[in-house]
């Protein structure tokens, strides 16, 4: 018998409808621009009123929806809530076919592309690329979109690159752009610069104030949120970071540093804290300040100060010592569930080193009668106190700046020595071992100055902030009478080093910078 074959014709398509079916294709339109400027808003708006009418044109085709994105880059469609409902919807079976402009508007991420397609492939529903003509359920589709997909990225990436070199640039000549919906103080001027704004600049003010005199970033925020004081962005309770964002802020006090982010992938879009991979730039006066430079610059002495110890709610934790052992005094409650409760004081190590005698109790009305009497005498001395004299001793910054200025400039001329090997080695033929050697010196020699800038910067700081301190005391103690003295917390923080207690009750106070 002669070997026959019987040809038995496809009767369903790979969707597994019918082959003679007459249902029709759904189908979604999808539009997406990257930036929210006027003439993609009007690209965006145009893309739908397109795929509306195109797809509803076609008696074939049903149509599902037109998904949007808008004001979001295709380098990543992680983040593309329009792009991701319509894939889906289409992966659930509500859509058969996806039409969009191009590959680039589809996504220009290679691997986002691939995956998407295959991944819709797997159900049956295809995207049709309108620019490339390209039908993903046809033999040649996912070739052609391999290769668009790759250069959609490489033109991505090459836009990314000119717009991150005309930022650079526009940091590099010292213009400072501020996103005034989030920054609180500061509006857009008449002129389109930045201005201070008259109705959220005092609050600015104030958490400045109350940091100085002794509340902490918490003790503020909680004080802001009490009394119904939106944050920046709006919302009603203040949190500690963002209190310290702004205490930390130059341009609270008039200055911009530029840069202090950059995007480290055009393709992710994430930024990145600059900690020296690129250049930063500092703008001194770029704007009307808020707070003083001198304020400004307390409340960064006072950050730092307290960075170790941090602060507490007690007004005297970690201000008293035991004259005995040095240990600190921790506040004790006595009687915690009745209403003889009461705060003391005692050394926290009374139990770990041995004292001569009991050690003393000490309460809140003692340390502050005692701080009363060690101010009253102050103030009958205050004449004799040299402030000049304290300032060059203490708080002297010209040689420390002038030693700052030495030390960058020997780092510039240690990069350069650095660079310049580099390029020599590339172009030279040299013996490595020798050019290895003589880099790592370099190398050593621009880590010990790194290090003695690092010093230099800290003194320079340190100094800094003891002037402003003596600058405070010493307005503060201008104002005040020996008869008419009363407890003042804020006096109290601006002037006051520490309390000693001796091992018969005595109290000791020590003022800041030896007054």
């Amino acid at each position: 018998m002669a070997r026959k074959v019987t040809t038995i014709p496809a009767t369903r398509t790979i969707t597994g409808a019918p082959v003679t079916t007459l249902a029709k294709r759904r189908v979604a339109g999808y539009a997406r621009v990257s930036t929210n400027d006027e003439d993609q808003a009007n690209s965006y708006q145009a893309q739908i009123d397109y795929y509306t009418q195109y797809i509803n044109g076609r008696t074939d085709w049903e149509m599902v929806d037109v998904y949007t994105d808008e004001g979001i880059s295709g380098t990543s469609t992680a983040r593309c809530q329009g792009f991701q409902r319509m894939i889906a919807d289409a992966l659930t079976g509500k859509i058969d076919l996806i039409v969009t402009k191009s590959v680039s508007r589809f996504a220009r991420n290679t691997v986002d592309s691939l995956t998407t397609v295959r991944a819709l492939k797997d159900k049956g529903v295809e995207v049709y690329f309108e620019k490339e003509n390209i039908w993903t359920l046809d033999s040649k589709g996912e070739l052609l979109i391999t290769i668009m997909s790759s250069l959609a990225q490489e033109e991505s990436r090459s836009i990314s690159e000119n717009v991150t070199w005309g930022k650079r640039k526009a940091f590099k000549d010292g213009k400072v752009h501020l996103p005034f919906s989030s920054v609180i103080g500061f509006c857009k001027g008449a002129d389109g610069g930045i201005a201070i704004d008259p109705q959220t600049a005092p609050i600015v003010e104030r958490i400045y104030r109350e940091f100085i005199e002794g509340a902490s970033p918490l003790q503020i925020a909680k004080g802001l949120t009490a009394d119904g004081i939106p944050t920046p962005r709006g919302a009603k309770k203040w949190q500690t970071s963002t209190v310290r964002s702004i205490l930390s802020n130059e341009k609270y006090k008039g200055d911009a540093l530029l840069q202090k982010k950059f995007t480290a992938d055009f393709l992710t879009k994430k930024l990145v804290k600059n900690e020296g991979q690129v250049p930063q730039y500092y703008v001194e006066g770029n704007h009307p300040a808020i707070i003083d430079p001198e304020v400004w610059e307390a409340a960064q002495h006072v950050a730092a100060t307290t960075a170790i110890t941090g602060r507490h709610d007690r007004t005297f934790s970690r201000m008293v010592f035991c004259e005995h052992c040095g240990g600190l005094y921790g506040a004790k409650t006595w009687h915690s569930t009745s209403k003889y409760k009461r705060v003391v004081w005692k050394c926290n190590d009374r139990y770990e080193v041995a004292h001569p005698g009991k050690t003393p109790t000490i309460t809140d009305e003692k340390l502050q009668a005692a701080w009363l009497e060690a101010v009253a005498d102050l103030v009958k001395r205050k004449s004799l106190i040299d402030w000049d004299e304290l300032h060059a001793i203490l708080a002297e910054t010209n040689s420390v700046e002038v030693e700052i200025l030495n030390l960058q400039g020997e780092l510039e001329i240690i990069t350069g020595l650095m660079t310049k090997a580099s390029e020599d080695n590339k172009r030279i033929q040299q013996d490595q071992t020798e050019y290895l050697a003589r880099f790592a010196q370099l190398e050593e020699r621009y880590q010990h100055t790194v290090t003695k800038l690092d010093e230099a910067q800290a003194l320079l700081a340190r100094r800094q902030g003891v002037a402003t301190e003596l600058k405070q005391m010493r307005k503060a103690l201008n104002g005040l009478k020996p008869g008419a003295l009363v407890w003042d917390e804020p006096l109290f923080r601006i002037i006051t080093e520490k309390f000693t207690i001796t091992m018969d009750g005595s109290v000791k106070i020590e003022f800041k910078n030896g007054i």
